[in-house]
């Protein structure tokens, strides 16, 4: 398959896609960002400025107690001149953590403790954004939806998602069309929750995995079963709740 990527084109759409949904669904609401200082938030923060103005985007800033890599946050803040606020979700977390262990009969998992962070991050950014006329943003990319990977309740949650369409390779060419720092767009990403980037954890580059989602080409057979494998388990991340329909 044939496919070609509009980067220029891609972004002033979705610039106006965003635009007309503010004017549409959230008049007069600002949008607001969890600057995670990764490509990601980055791009979703620098669309935002472009289609609603400065004035209206607002950041918050989540570490876990110490974020070593703050600072990226910081710098995509200052270079959008848009505001923002530093809350640590450490103690809450610990607190939820520390009252969750009390219970005898409960064993607390990894995957529970690893998931904590990211729903207190998600109930922090909504907490933030009824306090400041906002919307809250989700700053997921298609090919972390692909094979689920974001956390069910966190990062995979908001009130809309301008990058959910789009591969990672596509993400990094809009970044370079807003023209954001290099060190924002080509950071390293890292979950933030384990200390592994994205790449450790899956198993395989988003390179090949965004290659295989826009052409269906692969060259491991291996690979392709276990992506194949991930999204057909994650796909309940992305469809709408289950829910019993009352017959007439």
């Amino acid at each position: 398959m044939d496919y070609k990527f509009n980067a220029k084109e891609t972004k002033d759409k979705l610039v106006k896609w965003i635009k007309n949904l503010f004017d549409k669904d959230f008049k007069d609401k600002n949008c607001c960002v969890a600057l995670s200082g990764g490509k990601d938030s980055s791009i979703v923060a620098a669309l935002c400025v472009e289609a609603l103005g400065k004035d209206r985007v607002k950041g918050i800033m989540l570490p876990y107690h110490k974020q070593e890599d703050i600072d990226f946050s910081i710098l995509c803040a200052s270079h959008l001149g848009i505001d923002h606020v530093i809350v640590n979700i450490g103690e809450t977390v610990d607190s939820i953590v520390h009252e969750m262990n009390t219970i005898r009969e409960i064993t607390v998992t990894e995957q529970a403790l690893t998931n904590v962070p990211a729903r207190v991050r998600m109930t922090e950014l909504y907490f933030y954004a009824q306090c400041v006329n906002g919307i809250p943003s989700c700053n997921c990319n298609l090919s972390e939806d692909w094979v689920g990977y974001a956390t069910f309740g966190g990062d995979g949650f908001g009130s809309f998602a301008p990058l959910s369409n789009l591969t990672v390779t596509e993400v990094l060419q809009i970044g370079e069309e807003l023209g954001l720092p290099k060190e924002l767009i080509y950071k390293t990403p890292i979950d933030g929750l384990c200390g592994k980037t994205d790449e450790e954890n899956l198993g395989f580059s988003y390179a090949v995995l965004d290659k295989y989602i826009r052409t269906g080409e692969i060259e491991d057979d291996d690979l392709k079963q276990k992506i194949d494998e991930m999204h057909q388990k994650n796909l309940f991340k992305l469809l709408p709740m289950p829910s019993f329909e009352l017959e007439d």
